[in-house]
């Protein structure tokens, strides 16, 4: 059933390509063919706008929304409740941290009639020392309080959203969802870079101490048959090519910056997840449709990923459950 004349906002803090951005952008062109008014609205200019833009999808910088605490948020909130107020959306659907905080209090006081908040991973989980841990909970808290509804990503998310005062009837449980018929690249860029014949343990995702990609550089250090591709850009992207120069592992190591899962997964022979915090990995689902065999730390929602019948992240299945969200 096709719907027409509701407005969604989609707003998110940052713009880079990561898992929570990949799902703003599924859900908004989804939410475009199915006849909704759409518009994202985010901090700073990376992948996602870039690709939303080329999607026919109207994009909204909001330049002081920037991921770390600041001054600059009282500003970010400022320009936040000024789009809200301009675009006067049906749905407010927030993503992360940050965006969610200010957007579901944006939300309430311009009185959006729908606001739903997605959980791509609860701050608070994080190793953090026990005061900088309860503030990010009760800002958490407070967000989720602040909307009509909850999305959590995986049944290990959820369980955080239900034990948040007052919070357990509006949080639901909806998986990510991927294109299941997906295909793939030959991967070339990953072999050509090794020597012929090498048996090559590859990982995709942003370079940061969460995705904890300095764990299969030390382990190429203790492994001398070990070569490992790292793709993706980061925070920790200097420190990483560091250890890899101190550790003399260049020619076992490499760093291909940004490329698409999906041009590289057929030059791995193993895929490793090595991530101290997750809540559900895009990235896992499509090594499982690539047949690649998967070593994993399983956080999170990693185990649900790895074990749960492939049907249950179907794409059309994410979009419909969210969907029924906004109608409802």
């Amino acid at each position: 059933m096709v719907v027409t004349g509701k407005k969604v906002l989609y707003c998110i803090t940052k713009s880079n390509w990561g898992g929570a951005q990949r799902y703003v952008f599924d859900l908004a062109v989804a939410a475009k063919k199915e006849g909704f008014e759409v518009a994202v609205a985010y901090g700073g200019e990376g992948e996602m706008a870039k690709r939303l833009r080329g999607a026919g999808i109207r994009t909204i910088s909001i330049p002081q929304l920037g991921r770390d605490v600041s001054v600059a948020d009282l500003g970010a909130y400022r320009a936040l409740f000024r789009t809200i107020k301009r675009e006067r959306p049906d749905i407010l659907h927030l993503n992360s941290s940050k965006a969610g905080a200010l957007g579901a209090l944006a939300g309430r006081i311009a009185r959006v009639p729908k606001i739903i908040f997605t959980s791509h991973g609860w701050a608070f989980a994080e190793k953090r020392g026990a005061p900088v841990r309860g503030a990010i909970w009760l800002i958490s808290w407070f967000t989720a309080l602040c909307s009509h509804k909850v999305i959590a990503v995986s049944d290990y998310e959820l369980h955080g959203a239900q034990r948040m005062p007052f919070c357990a009837r509006k949080a639901v449980r909806i998986y990510n969802g991927i294109d299941l018929g997906m295909s793939f690249g030959s991967g070339a860029a990953i072999r050509a870079a090794f020597p012929a014949g090498a048996t090559i343990t590859g990982t995709v995702g942003e370079l940061t101490k969460n995705k904890n990609q300095i764990a299969l550089v030390e382990q190429a250090r203790n492994n001398l048959s070990m070569c490992v591709a790292l793709v993706g850009e980061g925070e920790d992207r200097a420190m990483l090519e560091q250890k890899i120069k101190e550790y003399g592992l260049e020619g076992r190591v490499k760093l291909f910056g940004f490329m698409p899962a999906a041009e590289v997964f057929k030059g791995f022979d193993a895929f490793a997840l090595p991530s101290i915090k997750e809540a559900l990995a895009y990235v896992v689902l499509e090594a499982r449709v690539a047949g690649l065999p998967i070593v994993a730390n399983r956080v999170g929602g990693v185990g649900e990923a790895l074990d749960k019948d492939l049907n249950e992240f179907s794409l059309e299945r994410m979009v419909q459950k969210t969907f029924a969200l906004y109608r409802s």
